[in-house]
């Protein structure tokens, strides 16, 4: 048996497999250009590296080994007086300076990457095995290398910059703008493809809800796609726009046309037969086929344009006026006073009228044959949950997956009734058009429960 919506919380927490995280085509669309951004400047980055950093790096340190060693050449080859010269020559005109290499020096190494061990190696190569190569000397900063001519050894120091490894403050700044602008685009992108498609649904969903006059899309659309995908769904509205007015005419002028033979025969049925059964079972099939017509036309109905607070406990009196004089029909009301909802007061009770209408013909306890009549509201989030049961035999589950499609009749009704088989497919529209949701279950503890749920109404 299906449980009541009033039936505990924790049990239909504990049985909802866990939620899935849900994204819109917006995030969607963002996340993925993100990633290919993402991946697209990681891959161009190794490239770089590869083909353009690396090889960069090996020829400026084959080319300071060469200015080692022309400087040593130089140096062997000038006698000291001339040397003094070309070091101070050296240091004002090639932005490089040479001192003596005294053992007390202190040295920091170069090499902390992997990238730097492999020029030293590559220097060492071609300057020699007695070749010292440092980041920082007597705290002093710079690319110093260390070579010896003859038994002296010198110091020759430059700039470190042409060897410092990928990265620094620079590269992150212009790694981040680089960023910032591709997220920026990849934002506007997804903009692009998620707006039009925001629209078709917003016009799809007030199509569902019958408003087929406010769901024109834009037939000017710059894309040729978007624009004949509206084109093709504002002919579709208008076509049903058009087929919902042929009918609302239609279902009015048969009401029109048989009501006016109708009342003839009530009259000629009254004055013409003096059996008074006969005259009042011919009167009851009469009433019949009126009431009938007046399903019809609740069922064509169109949307109620006057939505607005309406006092539930006013709507539920006087709906079940009509039924406090029936002595085999017990109604219980458990609804707050003051509560209001969001409805229109005449389409609310005739939602309430058919509900009743339908307990007091189906819902007679097996036991006894009275029918017993449960009214509840609970407020839940902003939502007015209203119930209402009785406690008859109830139907199968078969009948009860079809019990609100038009002209469905379920075993019972076609054996002790004649209806027109709308009078619950015209409480789930009449609510829908209301904004709310209409229910309907077996109740555990038997008879036949209808949930409907409306938005609460704000009272100032």
């Amino acid at each position: 048996m299906i449980k009541t919506p009033f039936s505990s919380a924790d049990n239909d927490t504990a049985a909802k497999p866990p939620r899935r995280l849900k994204l819109s085509l917006f995030w969607r669309t963002f996340f993925l250009l993100t990633l290919l951004i993402l991946f697209s400047s990681l891959a161009w980055l190794q490239m770089f590296r590869t083909q353009e950093y690396e090889p960069r790096i090996l020829r400026n340190a084959h080319q300071i080994a060469t200015v080692v060693n022309m400087t040593r050449n130089a140096l062997m080859h000038t006698d000291a007086i001339a040397r003094v010269s070309l070091l101070k020559s050296l240091a004002d005109e090639e932005d490089f300076k040479i001192q003596i290499r005294e053992p007390s020096d202190r040295i920091v190494p170069f090499g902390a990457t992997g990238m730097e061990k492999r020029l030293i190696l590559e220097m060492v190569a071609r300057l020699g095995p007695s070749t010292v190569i440092a980041s920082r000397v007597n705290d002093a900063t710079g690319l110093w290398v260390g070579f010896e001519i003859e038994r002296d050894s010198y110091w020759l120091q430059m700039d470190p910059e042409r060897l410092q490894p990928l990265g620094g403050s620079t590269w992150l700044i212009w790694l981040l703008l680089a960023m910032a602008l591709s997220l920026v685009g990849a934002a506007v992108m997804a903009g692009l493809i998620n707006r039009p498609l925001k629209r078709l649904s917003l016009a799809a969903s007030q199509l569902r809800e019958g408003h087929f006059n406010t769901s024109t899309l834009d037939e000017d659309a710059p894309t040729s796609e978007i624009r004949e995908v509206n084109i093709g769904f504002n002919r579709m509205a208008e076509r049903l726009a058009k087929i919902e007015a042929e009918r609302a005419l239609m279902l009015a002028g048969i009401s029109h046309d048989l009501r006016t033979p109708l009342a003839r025969l009530r009259l000629e049925t009254e004055l013409s037969v003096n059996d008074p059964e006969t005259r009042e079972l011919m009167a009851a099939d009469i009433a019949q086929l009126d009431e009938i017509i007046d399903k019809f036309l609740d069922y064509a109905r169109p949307e109620p344009s006057n939505l607005g607070p309406v006092l539930l406990s006013g709507v539920i009196s006087r709906c079940i006026a009509p039924f406090r004089a029936n002595p085999r029909m017990h109604i219980t009301v458990d609804v707050a006073e003051d509560l209001h909802v969001r409805a229109e007061t005449v389409e609310l009770g005739r939602v309430l009228s058919n509900l009743l209408e339908n307990a007091r013909r189906y819902g007679q306890s097996p036991s006894d044959g009275i029918t017993r009549v449960e009214i509840v509201a609970r407020v839940h989030d902003g939502w007015v949950l209203l119930r209402v049961r009785d406690q008859g035999p109830g139907v199968s589950e078969d009948t009860l997956k079809n019990l609100t499609q038009p002209f469905y009749r379920g075993d019972t009704a076609r054996t002790s009734a004649t209806g027109s088989g709308l009078g619950l497919a015209i409480v789930e529209r009449s609510v829908q058009r209301m904004g709310g949701t209409f229910s309907v279950f077996n109740n555990s503890a038997g008879g036949l429960m209808a949930l409907m749920k409306f938005r609460q109404a704000d009272i100032l």
